[in-house]
């Protein structure tokens, strides 16, 4: 979708892992996966980390060297879909308002065939459903959500650091030469009237400087403001910037709160059910459902690049 195509304002994407975290990354996802396909077909309890073992195609003890416990095995698949819904608000360019930047991350995210294939929906529901019955699972979800919600925080962090910079820039922008272009053919066509008019021109250009300065002026008033309520890097003032930082990340993380709230309960009321993963009782909707009923929540003043 267009809205989640990385742009020249967005965020930097994160440096490239090494060869050995690639590989190890991949290991412990092959091992979640070989648990998964054992905790659905024959359930968790019947299930032991060795049998796990055996499936991923490892020794018991390469097994522990990952996982503490088989319940942990499940972890990676929990945080490859949470991971998704906050890379996909992170790809969002600045510009684009909060609120449809976390709807559109949720479409992306939640819709069968777009983020997840729709096959695969059959085992997130499982998979859900045994962290609701297992107090174990459910503390290995309840980490991922947090993980999640933290990472959210980071990202709303960078929208707001980035929806700054790009804010001072245009207040930096000259104004094109379009406008003046414009005015040069206004006067060419003015023909036999030109030296008439030209005192005229230069009448209106003496207003027009200060207009164009007391708007460049107003534009950097408009960065401003946020930056002093905010909080922002941009910022020179040591001490006040480091109370305005505090400020500006704990609204950030009451947002991430919020809604990762949204989209966690969507997700865990949709997997108590036996409705499809499509429509208007999936995932997606009830998320976008979920949002919707935030659209009164004071998104701009919690990150202004939203």
């Amino acid at each position: 979708m267009s809205s989640t195509t990385p742009m020249s304002s967005s965020p930097p994407p994160p440096p490239a892992a090494s060869l050995t975290e690639r590989r190890k990354a991949e290991t412990r996802m092959e091992i979640a996966r070989a648990a998964a396909g054992l905790f659905v077909r024959q359930g968790l309890r019947a299930t032991r980390a060795e049998e796990i073992a055996q499936a991923a195609g490892i020794a018991p003890r390469t097994f522990y060297r990952y996982f503490a416990t088989k319940e942990e095995a499940i972890g990676p698949l929990y945080a490859v879909g949470a991971r998704r819904w906050v890379d996909a608000v992170r790809a969002t360019p600045a510009e684009v308002p909060l609120p449809q930047a976390l709807e559109d991350a949720v479409r992306h995210t939640l819709t069968p065939g777009v983020g997840v294939s729709t096959a695969s929906w059959n085992w997130v529901r499982t998979l859900i459903r045994l962290a609701e019955a297992n107090p174990a699972l459910r503390r290995v979800w309840a980490e991922v959500c947090r993980t999640s919600e933290r990472d959210l925080t980071e990202a709303l962090m960078e929208r707001l650091t980035h929806g700054q910079e790009a804010c001072v820039a245009k207040s930096r922008e000259p104004y094109s030469a379009r406008s003046e272009e414009a005015g040069s053919a206004r006067s060419r066509k003015a023909g036999s009237t030109r030296s008439r008019e030209a005192g005229s021109a230069q009448d209106r250009e003496a207003c027009d400087i200060p207009d164009r300065d007391a708007r460049a002026t107003s534009d950097r008033e408009a960065c401003a403001a946020p930056d002093r309520e905010a909080g922002s890097s941009l910022r020179q003032e040591p001490s006040g910037a480091g109370r305005d930082n505090d400020a500006s990340r704990a609204r950030s993380a009451f947002a991430a709160a919020v809604a990762s709230a949204a989209v966690r309960t969507a997700m865990e009321s949709w997997a108590a059910g036996d409705g499809p993963a499509e429509g208007p009782a999936g995932p997606a909707q009830l998320a976008l459902d979920n949002l919707a009923a935030l659209r009164d929540f004071p998104w701009a003043d919690v990150t202004r690049g939203g």
